[in-house]
């Protein structure tokens, strides 16, 4: 049977001690290296969430716009019939 001094078992706690911290530092730098990406993919779905949105808004203003224009097209031919038939109904 092997027997170690105080010294020995001393150095070998310590070693595993050293061997200890560095493992929780790795860990706890992958853990932040996985926290640092999770938060960059939430971020890059909300700007394409944004993106989208702000295309959507984009498509309906020039939908909106080409509505009006529309719109008002056949309100000045509608007023301008009726201008018109009232003029003919009055003359005659």
């Amino acid at each position: 049977m092997i027997y170690y001094s105080d010294l020995e078992v001393e150095l070998l706690i310590d070693e595993l001690t050293v061997i200890a911290l560095e493992a929780i530092e790795q860990a706890a730098g992958e853990a932040a290296r996985a926290a640092f990406l999770q938060s960059l993919e939430r971020e890059a779905e909300a700007i394409r969430e944004a993106q989208k949105w702000r295309s959507e808004a984009e498509i309906l203003k020039k939908a909106g716009i080409r509505n009006n224009v529309l719109i008002g097209v056949l309100c000045f031919i509608g007023g301008l019939a009726v201008g018109v038939v009232g003029t003919v109904l009055i003359i005659k």
